[in-house]
């Protein structure tokens, strides 16, 4: 409901969350009848104030502007203090005059746990045309069926499913009017051609539907179990049906008219094109994660390779550059084995940072003993960035460690602020500081400025920490909203 008409009307939670439920399943009702349905509430002064308005999907609508928030014409309050009085539904007797068109207005009580709690006017153009002929008159008594369950309480249908995956069926889609005993009554040709594409030949009007579905089920298929309650109209469910590659989505809606079952409306559409859509993204996303996992594994192997390479080096400056490359192969491949968890080429970086970081200070040449610590947070990182990102954290990191705190106990801090597409990250260590003329003269920080300049479109900057003690290395990122 409106933020701005809350302080109008007065009623308790309970009334609230019905009307919450009626306004998110009485779309229905207005495409059925062709009708603008609009809810009215009472207020303190004993005045209506519309609350919500529904427009049908299918058709013309009555009211091009605007209702909601504005009170109700003095002229029509009569007949819906009545009808909210008498907990009946009343139709007025003569058309009113727009200027433009005629409109039949019926009042209908909406009625929660034996009192009224609303008004709802369904307001109709006198002589709709519906696709080229005058209104389908079986698609409205459907409609008139759930009007008098909202007057007598029982819609909308407490517990009933009314929100499913892409592909929920509509009015538009196809309607089958069921009566108590799960028999055809009519079916509209949009249902009639989901109903033939799924293989079931024939006139439908007769039949008991939940037969003729499972008649062409192959034997030891697996169904929905929703399915058969659907079919028959008994309960407010949803369910789909795949029989030989075409999929139909069905929804059903009990009728209970005076206490007693009265059949159901059952809205189908053909979903086959949406399912198969679904599936191909579902085999790329697949064939995406079994990527990023065999290049995860390649690059452990190549990571493996090198160690073994530096293990049999002869001299110092040989190994000290394999287990350079190795730890940099390392972190590219952590970076890919978070991607190959999801779908969407994009990582928890916070998540994928904390292995770098403790792997980063742990093989570093330090003699003494390094503590690390990870304060803010990155947040999600699309996946290009996330490997820039982590290769240059873990060069500062690990130059922290050797350089920064080479021969002594000490603390690296990590510091990452995130605000929309800026991404600021402070490498602070406690160490001896920056000395001069060392910024930019070693292949790593050549590594970290080309890769903060070029992937994350950034840039980069050393100086003394707070206190004068050690060196904040700040880099600022520009990555893609989260």
């Amino acid at each position: 409901m409106p933020l701005a008409i809350r302080g109008l009307v007065d009623l308790g939670p309970a009334d609230l969350d019905w009307l919450h439920q009626l306004v998110a399943d009485w779309q229905v009702i207005a495409d059925l009848s062709v009708s603008d349905l609009v809810l009215w509430a009472k207020t303190d002064s004993g005045r209506f104030v519309a609350i919500a308005h529904c427009r049908p999907s299918g058709g013309n609508t009555v009211h091009l502007e605007d209702v909601i928030g504005r009170r109700m014409p003095t002229a029509r309050e009569a007949m819906a203090v009545e009808a909210y009085d008498g907990e009946q539904i009343l139709v007025a007797s003569d058309p009113e005059w727009t200027g433009t068109t005629a409109v039949r207005e019926e009042y209908v009580p909406v009625v929660s746990d034996g009192h009224a709690v609303a008004i709802m006017t369904r307001e109709t153009s006198v002589g709709l045309i519906r696709g080229g002929r005058l209104g389908d008159k079986l698609l409205e008594d459907l409609a008139d069926s759930l009007c008098t369950m909202i007057a007598e309480g029982t819609f909308p249908i407490r517990g009933a499913g009314t929100v499913m995956r892409h592909g929920t069926p509509r009015v538009a889609d196809g309607v089958v009017h069921l009566d108590d005993e799960g028999r055809v009554r009519f079916a509209t040709p949009n249902a009639y051609s989901c109903f033939h594409r799924l293989g079931i030949d024939g006139e439908l009007e007769g039949r008991q539907l939940a037969e003729a579905v499972t008649s062409i089920i192959p034997e030891r298929t697996p169904v929905d179990e929703t399915m058969a309650v659907v079919l028959m109209g008994r309960q407010a469910w949803l369910t789909e049906v795949e029989v030989g590659g075409a999929f139909l989505s069905l929804r059903s809606i009990p009728l209970t008219l005076g206490g007693h079952r009265a059949g159901a409306v059952l809205l189908v559409r053909d979903v086959t094109e949406i399912r198969r859509r679904e599936q191909v993204l579902l085999n790329k996303d697949a064939t995406i994660r079994e990527v990023h996992h065999r290049v995860k594994n390649n690059l452990q192997t190549v990571s493996a390779l090198l160690r073994m390479q530096g293990r049999r080096a002869t001299n110092d400056e040989t190994r000290e550059a394999l287990a350079e490359a190795e730890r940099r192969v390392a972190t590219i491949a952590t970076v890919h084995e978070a991607l190959s968890h999801n779908v969407d080429e994009t990582v928890d970086f916070d998540e994928v940072f904390s292995s770098i970081l403790r792997g980063a200070a742990s093989v570093a040449t330090a003699t003494g003993r390094v503590t690390t610590r990870l304060e803010g947070k990155f947040g999600v990182v699309e996946a290009d960035a996330a490997q820039a990102l982590a290769t240059v954290l873990a060069e500062l990191v690990t130059n922290a460690v050797e350089h920064g705190l080479e021969d002594r106990d000490g603390v690296v801090t990590v510091t990452a602020q995130r605000e929309g597409s800026h991404l600021e990250v402070h490498v602070i260590d406690d160490g001896a500081g920056v000395a001069p003329g060392t910024i930019m003269t070693g292949l790593g920080t050549r590594i970290i400025q080309t890769l903060v300049r070029g992937e994350l479109r950034g840039s980069i900057s050393w100086q003394p920490a707070d206190g004068g003690q050690g060196t904040d290395v700040v880099v600022h990122a520009r990555l893609q909203e989260s």
